[in-house]
C-alpha cells in the first residue's frame, strides 16, 4: 500500500500566505518572549525574597559574627581628610569602606547594606560630612555612626575598627555587630586570649593593673596599633 504525502490546501484567492506566516511567527515569538520575561521576573523576585529573609533572620554572614578578634590588616599608608577607601576585612569575602572625616576622625564600616546585602558606597558630596549610600533601595547611613538615616535598611552598619600608627599607616583591627559599641565588640572578641588588651580597652572583669590605659569607645587619630 502506497502512502501519499498530504499536501496543504491551496490558499484561498486573494490571501497573502507570506504575510500570514510572518504574523504567526511574530505571535509565537511574542508569546515565548512574554513567558521568558515572566520566568525571569519570578526568578529574580524569588531571589530577592530569599536574600531578604536570609538577612533579616541572620542566616547570611555579617561583619562581626566571629567570636575571636581577627588579625590586624594594613589598609592604607595614609588617609587624608575627605578621602575614602574600599577594602576587604576581616576576610576577602567581606566588603568594607574607610573614610577620614573633615575633623580627622577615622571611620570604618561594613560595605554590605543591612537591607538586602547590596553594596554600600561612600558619597563625599552628600550630607555635611559625607554619607554611606546604598543605591539599590535608596538606603542612607550616617557617616559618623553608621546609623540608618533614610530608606528601608532595618539596622545600622557594623563597624570596622580602625587605628592609625605614628607613621600615618591605617590598620583595621576588629569588627562589631550592627548596633554594638566598639568597646563591647572588642571585649567580646578578645575574651581571655588577650588580657593585656582587654585591660587597655576596659573590658568588664579585666585586670586593670596590667595596663592603666583603658581603650576608648571611639576612633581616634594616633591610636597605637595593638
Amino acid at each position: 500500500m502506497s502512502v501519499t504525502a498530504q499536501q496543504p490546501p491551496p490558499p484561498e484567492p486573494g490571501t497573502d500566505t507570506s504575510q500570514e506566516a510572518l504574523r504567526d511567527r511574530i505571535a509565537a515569538d511574542s508569546l515565548t518572549t512574554r513567558r521568558d520575561y515572566l520566568r525571569i521576573v519570578a526568578t529574580v523576585s524569588g531571589g530577592l525574597a530569599v536574600g531578604g529573609i536570609g538577612v533579616a533572620s541572620g542566616v547570611l554572614h555579617r561583619h562581626g559574627d566571629s567570636e575571636t578578634a581577627p588579625d590586624a590588616k594594613k589598609i592604607a599608608d595614609r588617609l587624608e581628610p575627605g578621602e575614602s577607601l574600599a577594602f576587604r576585612y576581616p576576610t576577602d569575602d567581606d566588603r568594607a569602606v574607610a573614610a577620614r572625616l573633615g575633623d580627622g576622625t577615622l571611620v570604618g564600616y561594613s560595605a554590605v547594606c543591612t537591607h538586602l546585602a547590596c553594596a554600600v558606597l561612600w558619597r563625599a558630596d552628600r550630607g555635611s560630612e559625607g554619607e554611606l549610600y546604598c543605591p539599590c533601595h535608596e538606603g542612607v547611613f550616617d557617616a559618623r555612626t553608621g546609623e540608618v538615616t533614610a530608606g528601608p535598611p532595618p539596622r545600622a552598619l557594623p563597624k570596622v575598627l580602625l587605628v592609625e600608627d605614628g607613621d600615618g599607616t591605617v590598620w583595621a583591627v576588629g569588627t562589631t555587630r550592627s548596633g554594638e559599641s566598639v568597646k563591647d565588640g572588642l571585649c567580646r572578641q578578645v575574651g581571655d586570649d588577650r588580657p593585656d588588651l582587654a585591660a587597655r580597652i576596659g573590658c568588664p572583669g579585666a585586670d586593670s593593673d596590667s595596663d592603666s590605659d583603658s581603650g576608648q569607645d571611639s576612633h581616634q587619630d594616633g591610636t597605637q596599633r595593638t
